[in-house]
């Protein structure tokens, strides 16, 4: 990659009052990564590319690749969009497969460097804040959070416990409870219990399903995006769906089916503290057997915003959702999405710290409809985290 084509240091901007030479905050948009929702990664980056107000901040496009090398990408949204119903990657839109993104690892250094082999390093100048997004383990876990608090940098989003909570289901579900939100029957089975007693993990889901009942579902504890998951219904397709979920993560999550609708709500921290959107509904998804991947980022299923509910309702989802969000201690934003029972009961499924971002996501959709659009929506994130401090808070 010749030097020419590298992205500029950030722009100057007219002089201050005192004479200094200001410039616009640098916001670097780390996405992809190593999950298995690379794909939805580069879609949702591509949104945020399209919304930042250029006029207001430089930009930096950082892509990781799936084996886990960051990358300067072209800074093209139109290039990171589904097509023909196939995701997008990093690779397809990398400058260059040699070189790599370095960030500082020193706080108060903020110097972004580029090196390819057999060149000198190249300085891209600071970046004053990170957008990470990224879905799934590997980034939105808490790892990609933890290395940018030791640099001190600021991020977009929760920190490293809500992130890491936020992404394992089984903790997520855990920290609910003690905070007195309602959850769903549910079952874990970890790698070690699985690989010493496979008979007796099985054992464990059969007396699972006989107190609960089938169909069950069989999730990644630490995976995102409806991937992994299978619906069984009976014993016989068990051991494929639990293969299918160890391939995303070796521990599983066994959950047990509520009847009732799915409903979501999205929070927003505002200067004076978080507040909750109006609600949405995801309807029954007519050709799927429920609301898995390509449901929702290959055919689109619309939902609902905002959800049909009484004021009562509302008003008590709305407060769930920002008690999930305070219960894990998160920051920026959360989807928390519940299951209104057929007994009048929220019941609080999870919790997603990173969610879906792109204009058509329910998260981006239940604001709009709240009264914040879509681009005054990502410079309030970005904002909100050019104002608020690294490490303990």
């Amino acid at each position: 990659m010749s030097s020419e084509n590298l992205p500029p240091s950030p722009e100057a901007s007219p002089e201050s009052s005192s004479g200094q030479q200001l410039r616009k905050p640098r916001v670097a948009v780390v996405f992809g990564g190593r999950s298995s929702e690379h794909g939805i990664s580069v879609v949702t980056a591509g949104a945020i590319l399209s919304a930042i107000d250029r006029t207001k901040y430089d930009v930096l496009p950082i892509g990781i690749t799936t084996d886990g090398r960051w990358a300067l990408t072209a800074d093209e949204p139109e290039r990171m969009a589904i097509t023909d119903r196939r995701m997008p990657s990093v690779a397809e839109i990398a400058e260059s497969m040699e070189g790599g993104v370095v960030l500082p690892l020193a706080p108060g250094n903020r110097e972004v460097v580029y090196s390819e082999p057999g060149s000198v390093p190249k300085a891209l100048g600071d970046v004053d804040v990170v957008f990470p997004m990224l879905h799934g383990p590997y980034g939105e876990d808490g790892t990609l959070q933890g290395l940018l608090e030791l640099s001190g940098v600021p991020y977009v989003g929760s920190g490293v416990l809500a992130s890491a909570v936020g992404q394992d289901k089984d903790y997520m579900k855990r920290v609910f409870t003690s905070f007195g939100l309602n959850v769903g029957p549910y079952l874990v089975i970890r790698p070690r219990e699985w690989r010493q007693d496979e008979a007796g993990a099985r054992q464990r889901i059969a007396d699972f399903a006989g107190e609960h009942g089938w169909p069950l579902f069989i999730k990644p504890a630490r995976a995102g995006s409806s991937i992994g998951i299978t619906k069984v219904d009976s014993f016989e397709g068990l051991d494929e769906a639990i293969a299918e979920a160890q391939r995303h993560d070796p521990k599983i999550l066994v959950e047990a089916l509520l009847r009732g609708r799915e409903i979501e709500c999205g929070v927003l921290e505002f200067e004076d503290g978080p507040r909750a959107s109006v609600p949405a509904e995801i309807p029954p998804v007519q050709t799927h057997d429920y609301y898995d991947f390509e449901a929702k980022y290959i055919d689109s299923t619309p939902g609902i915003v905002p959800a049909p509910l009484t004021p009562e309702e509302t008003e008590e989802i709305q407060r769930l959702a920002v008690e999930a969000f305070e219960a894990a201690s998160c920051e920026g934003l959360v989807r928390a999405d519940f299951f209104l029972t057929e007994d009048g009961r929220f019941v609080i499924n999870e919790i997603n710290t990173m969610p879906g971002f792109t204009p058509i996501s329910m998260y981006p959709q239940m604001w709009e409809k709240s009264g914040v659009p879509y681009a005054e929506l990502v410079d309030r994130l970005i904002q909100a985290a050019l104002n608020r401090s690294t490490g303990l808070r």
